[in-house]
């Protein structure tokens, strides 16, 4: 009788252990800091002829941000200032147009903590504009940038009273590899 007790003993030390360990990577994986791409010089370009590109970090205001500068051609247009906090989550903190910036007093949250699954939402808030996210799924992509399979992320925007929806096609370490615009244009990773 007492070998059968210390084999369920043995059993239930045991049987946790892949639960565990499946735990440990995505705890692993949730703080990995190229889960939301951030080096300084990661480019993205894309169909619509726009090309994002990640700068170094910079202080403003006190609070360490990432600039995403959008262009065309060698012409900036806006800047996103992205705020990458500990607990892995990314904050929109302001956007600068023209050599003017738009500092949110209270920043917008574009990504919680990794990582991101299906069923997943998210809500942001500055005031003047609210968002709420949703991951819906995983969608296989093919793009002239490669072939993915994608969380599909849905945000409803609502600012001045109207509601505006915008999917996209997330990569983790990657990034956003296809938008579908509220006017319904879909614009694909390019490179």
């Amino acid at each position: 009788m007492p070998a059968p007790a210390r084999l369920t003993v043995r059993r239930a030390l045991v049987l946790p252990l892949p639960g565990l360990l499946g735990a440990a990577l995505l705890t692993a994986q949730a703080l990995d800091s190229n889960y939301y791409p951030r080096k300084a010089g990661t480019r993205w370009t894309y169909s619509s002829g726009e090309t994002q590109v990640m700068g170094a970090a910079v202080t403003y205001r006190g609070v360490p941000v990432v600039p995403v500068s959008h262009q065309y051609g060698s012409t900036t247009y806006t800047q996103d200032l992205l705020e990458f906090r500990a607990d892995g989550s990314v904050w929109l903190r302001g956007v600068n147009v023209g050599g003017r910036l738009s500092w949110y007093a209270s920043p917008l949250n574009v990504y919680p903590p990794g990582p991101l699954s299906p069923g997943m939402i998210w809500r942001g808030s500055n005031g003047a504009v609210r968002t709420v996210s949703t991951v819906t799924g995983v969608t296989p992509l093919k793009t002239v940038g490669g072939t993915f399979n994608a969380l599909t992320i849905q945000t409803e925007t609502t600012a001045a009273g109207k509601i505006s929806v915008q999917k996209t096609y997330f990569v983790p370490t990657l990034g956003v590899v296809r938008y579908e615009t509220a006017d319904g244009s879909r614009i694909d990773l390019l490179r």
